[in-house]
Formats: structure tokens, sequence, C-alpha cells
């Protein structure tokens, strides 16, 4: 069996020159360490070659990074809102939208959890600190690998037998969340505040996870971790037979 190709969507330079699209190395580490071969997806492809990759691509990552434009589910911008970038909204709204209809598993990160959310018609907490209020910290001072936080996962879900565990300690580098869940998505992890850290897609025959932590910083010290990026190659490995 041929390796699957995992597309990751990069982050990209907002108003600084040179313009530049990246993305953190750990994202390329963990699909590579999963048995995948990582292709990057950046917002300066044409439309030609997004769709020539597009069509030999067997899994997606939408990563993390900054915020979308609130316009795009309604609303107008908070203060705090930050590295907007409408060519990346673009870009990983038409990717998530081409991967939900064409069922190609699909894994969203942090933001990737937003930008699927959005793309179902969900809206998202612009400002956990001014707009929810909470003693638990989500944009953490501490290394990427240590984790801060407990999640807690629902039984009977796809995340949890992913995960293989209930219970789970993860970073935290966000300060939005989402607010209204987007239409067939099911809210199945929280932060002890309440803040949705994970969701699934009800009913779909592909996997589509998203997870509001940073697994692939943790795939070093951390099974569960590994086991969500080993659960997306599994599944685009049977689009390549």
């Amino acid at each position: 069996m041929s390796r699957p190709l995992i597309g990751i969507s990069t982050s990209v330079t907002v108003d600084r020159y040179p313009e530049r699209a990246y993305v953190n190395a750990s994202y390329l580490r963990a699909v590579q360490g999963a048995g995948g071969v990582p292709v990057l997806l950046p917002p300066q492809l044409d439309e030609g070659a997004r769709h020539a990759l597009w069509q030999r691509i067997h899994g997606l990552v939408l990563t993390g990074g900054g915020d979308i434009d609130p316009a795009r589910f309604g609303e107008t911008r908070h203060a705090t809102v930050y590295e907007v970038s409408a060519a990346r909204d673009a870009l990983e709204l038409d990717l998530a939208r081409s991967a939900l209809d064409g069922e190609v598993p699909l894994f969203a990160i942090c933001r990737g959890i937003q930008v699927l959310n959005v793309v179902l018609g969900g809206t998202l907490v612009q400002d956990i600190p001014s707009e929810v209020g909470t003693s638990i910290v989500h944009s953490q001072k501490e290394r990427r690998d240590q984790r801060t936080h407990s999640v807690t996962v629902s039984g009977e879900t796809r995340l949890a037998d992913v995960l293989g565990a209930h219970d789970v300690t993860v970073n935290s580098f966000h300060h939005q969340s989402i607010r209204k869940l987007g239409s067939g998505l099911r809210d199945v992890a929280w932060a002890p505040d309440g803040v949705i850290e994970g969701v699934e897609l009800a009913g779909a025959p592909m996997l589509v996870l998203g997870v509001q932590w940073h697994p692939e910083d943790l795939v070093d010290t951390d099974p569960a971790a590994a086991n969500l990026f080993r659960a997306l190659v599994d599944a685009a490995s049977q689009r390549t037979r």
C-alpha cells in the first residue's frame, strides 16, 4: 500500500514583507510519524494548482494560526482579533467544503476546528477572557509540548475511540472557541469551564474530527495525541487502494 498524501493548510504572513507561507514543523513530523506524506497547501496557490493537488490528496489537516474574519460568521470584529487573512480564510473554507463534499478524511486543529465550525454555519466566541470569563488559561505561556489543563471526552464517541481515553490533559494556545455549533457537528469534549475542545461530524462516512488543542506538539510524549494522527492517516490510506 502506498503512503497517503495528507494536505496541510499553511499560515501566511499578514501585512509583512516579504510575504510568506509557513507551517510549524511539528505538523510535518506528526503526519510522517503516523505514516503519511505531508503536502503543503498555502493560500498563494492559484486555482489550477490547488485543483491539481487536491485531486491527489487522501486526507486533510486544517492547522492553527490567526483568527478568522468574524464577517465570515456574520459578526463585527472584536478588538482582540488578530492576523486575519482573507486569502487564508478563503483557502481553508474551500478546502473544508471540498473535504466534506468529497468524503475526504479531515482533522481540524485549533483554528482548524473553528474553520470547520464556520463552514457548517456555526459561530465563534471571539475572545474567551472578555466574553466568557474563566479561571482556565487557554493561552498558556509554557512551552508548546507542556500540557496545562484537562479535557473531558464524551463516551461512545469517535473521538474517545481514537484517543483511547475519556480524560486527557492538553496544551492550549487559543483565545477563541466555538459558540454555536455548525450543522451536523457534535461537541464531544470540553475544558473544565465548558469551552468546547472537541467535535465530530455526526453520521459522516469518513473521519471528521476537530480539537481545540495542539496534538502535533505532543505526539512524542502523549500516545493519545499520536493516535489522532494515526487515525487520520489510517482513514486516508483507505483512499489509496
